[in-house]
């Protein structure tokens, strides 16, 4: 009579295997954590000059100087301006559109005034629409680039200096863009400080007018 086979069971390791397979499980899981958190840090500047490189979002140019040739295409460039509710100014650009030829460098200016009774300092977030135009979309000057600190009731003009690349005329996805607008939305700057020590300045000195 036959004896039944009795069941096999696999060996277990041994208890020298199982530490080093949960220290490389737990090396790989600090390895994971590490690159998630670093590409969290990483992930804005990258979009930025995703965005910069690309015009995604509308996301304009920045250039030193105008472009080395202008072609007889015109588009409309108009302007748009909004304010934060938290931010009291008022905030317009001083024309609403002008006709440009690609190339063609112009300068316009935004007017701000601080409603408020007491010094502030703002910044600006810009795009233009059609998003696809953001490329050929370049700034020379530009409030933007830096935050903007007006007194109470204190007005300013803020010049913008910019061109249309003439490329634009030579890319078939381009042949129906006629009219490109370029927004600005005020917000109030996070860091007040600007505004906290210009406000302790001894009597007499000078105001700085940032964006000129």
């Amino acid at each position: 009579m036959s004896e039944t086979p009795r069941p096999e069971f696999p060996m277990k390791p041994p208890a020298s295997d199982l530490a080093r397979r949960n220290r490389r499980m737990l090396a790989g899981a600090f390895t994971l954590v590490a690159g998630m958190v670093g590409l969290s840090f990483a992930a804005v500047p990258l979009y930025q000059v995703f965005c910069k490189a690309t015009g995604f979002g509308g996301t304009t140019q920045v250039a030193e100087k105008g472009a080395d040739r202008v072609v007889d295409r015109t588009v409309t460039v108009r302007f748009d301006a909004e304010v934060n509710r938290e931010l009291p100014w008022q905030f317009k650009p001083v024309q609403n559109a002008v006709q440009v030829k690609l190339g063609e460098v112009r300068e316009i200016r935004y007017h701000a005034k601080n409603l408020s009774d007491k010094a502030l300092v703002g910044t600006a977030t810009f795009n233009v629409t059609p998003d696809k135009a953001g490329i050929f979309f370049n700034k020379i000057q530009c409030f933007c680039f830096t935050r903007q600190r007006l007194e109470p009731g204190q007005e300013l003009d803020m010049p913008v200096t910019f061109f249309v690349d003439p490329s634009l005329a030579d890319d078939p996805h381009m042949k129906d863009v006629a009219t490109i607008t370029l927004s600005y939305t005020f917000f109030l700057a996070a860091d007040q400080t600007a505004a906290a020590v210009q406000d302790q300045a001894p009597a007499g000195a000078a105001a700085v007018r940032p964006g000129g």
